[in-house]
């Protein structure tokens, strides 16, 4: 045993578990992580330990769980084939990491070198870009105790950008050629950007935002179709994972 890893009240099924362990809830970036998991489970019969944190408690603030990630943000995948034990913590940095060592067909990943950058830089894009603009927005529409229209209006304006960049890469807007995912050759291949990404974007409805205003993205919405229907990506975000 790690025992820096590990406090008292670490729970018997993260301590005892074998293999991979996915401390993980369902918001976007929880589904990121599950939805790799299960791609890989249908593509190479991968297996790991599910822990569900229950996150209105602040279960991930606690001191159990800030030894495997001091951020207090979920999710966390926990490498128990390691000794001492691999906690991994980041979505982006997670999804790396499983299809280094998961992937060994690059079922999601890439050979080539040029489609694997493109791959990183859509996924980066993304985790610093479009994900803190539409969690802000997010925040200032639905939670905030004030409703502040500078905020509301400054990340509603920032998303809806980000949105257009996503649209303007799937439409082939400059290229000719229409995509059905963010990254690899000709139309692409679906890959981490597209497993980064989708969570967030598909949840546009429910950050605020009308059918009027993504009427003007018919490319990114075809695309969070074309995920939707992935029978492992309707695992992940399924009643499998719900508390």
């Amino acid at each position: 045993m790690a025992d820096h890893l590990y406090s008292a009240d670490t729970p018997q099924e993260v301590t005892e578990a074998k293999g991979l362990v996915l401390l993980t809830k369902s918001t976007p970036n929880g589904q990121s992580t599950q939805i790799m998991l299960e791609e890989l489970a249908e593509a190479y019969g991968t297996q790991w330990t599910t822990v569900l944190i229950d996150i209105s408690s602040n279960e991930q603030k606690k001191e159990w769980f800030l030894r495997l990630n001091p951020n207090g943000r979920i999710p966390v995948l926990l490498d128990k084939t390691q000794s001492p034990p691999f906690p991994v913590i980041e979505t982006s940095a997670q999804l790396i990491y499983l299809l280094q060592n998961v992937d060994s067909g690059n079922k999601i990943g890439f050979v080539d070198e040029f489609e694997r950058s493109q791959a990183l830089q859509w996924m980066f894009f993304w985790h610093g870009g479009g994900a803190p603009y539409q969690g802000q927005v997010n925040h200032f529409r639905r939670a905030a105790p004030e409703k502040i229209p500078y905020a509301i209006t400054r990340y509603t304006n920032e998303t809806l950008r980000v949105f257009d960049v996503l649209e303007i890469r799937l439409s082939g807007k400059f290229t000719g050629v229409a995509r059905e995912y963010l990254a690899g050759n000709g139309k692409g291949k679906y890959s981490v950007a597209d497993i980064k990404t989708w969570p967030w974007v598909k949840n546009w409805e429910r950050s605020g935002f009308t059918g009027e205003e993504m009427s003007q993205f018919p490319h990114l919405l075809q695309w969070i179709d074309r995920i939707s229907a992935r029978p492992a990506v309707q695992v992940a975000i399924g009643e499998k994972y719900d508390i």
